[in-house]
């Protein structure tokens, strides 16, 4: 399950990536002080789509812990205009993300994390150390009927000091969509 260029343990791949607002945003800028958590996402995807809301719940509720998150989206923007950096900053703002949204344009990010899916997720302890890879619960379509808030378990867990007890589930979601 962990990917090939990333085992738990590893260390967060560097990036410097622009966001929707206009800034560009390193790894180590972003970097929470107790954790950070790596989506990679898009806009046209039915699986990002409906886990928007759960994504920005999770920011507010440990943004306060010293969790931040922030999404990454390599999508082609050619094949898939919805995912180009222009709609990025629409769906940003209509949706209200209280999380970086950034633009991998050449897809090397996606490359370094050995990222797959959207959403993909990776959350790196305060050492920036790979701690959780995955999916963010067990029911991407009805929130209401979710059993395993893996991510958010994995995220108490860590802060808590605990091992964490699913570090790894298998990522569900539409592929990356690599340029040609």
């Amino acid at each position: 399950m962990a990917t090939k260029n990333l085992k738990i343990g590893s260390v967060m791949p560097a990036f410097n990536l622009e966001g929707v607002d206009g800034n560009f945003y390193r790894n180590d800028f972003i970097k929470g002080k107790n954790a950070t958590v790596i989506i990679f996402s898009c806009n046209h995807c039915p699986y990002v789509q409906a886990y928007e809301n759960r994504i920005i719940e999770i920011q507010n509720k440990f943004s306060g812990r010293g969790v931040a998150v922030t999404a990454i989206n390599s999508n082609d923007e050619i094949k898939y205009p919805d995912d180009s950096f222009g709609e990025m900053k629409i769906r940003a703002k209509l949706k209200n993300y209280n999380f970086p949204y950034l633009r991998d344009e050449d897809q090397s990010s996606a490359r370094a994390f050995d990222a797959t899916h959207t959403p993909e997720i990776f959350l790196f302890d305060s050492e920036s150390r790979l701690a959780y890879h995955g999916k963010i619960d067990d029911n991407w379509k009805e929130h209401e009927k979710v059993k395993s808030k893996y991510l958010e378990n994995a995220i108490e867990e860590l802060l808590e000091g605990k091992v964490i007890s699913v570090p790894e589930t298998f990522s569900i979601g539409c592929t990356i969509k690599w340029k040609s």
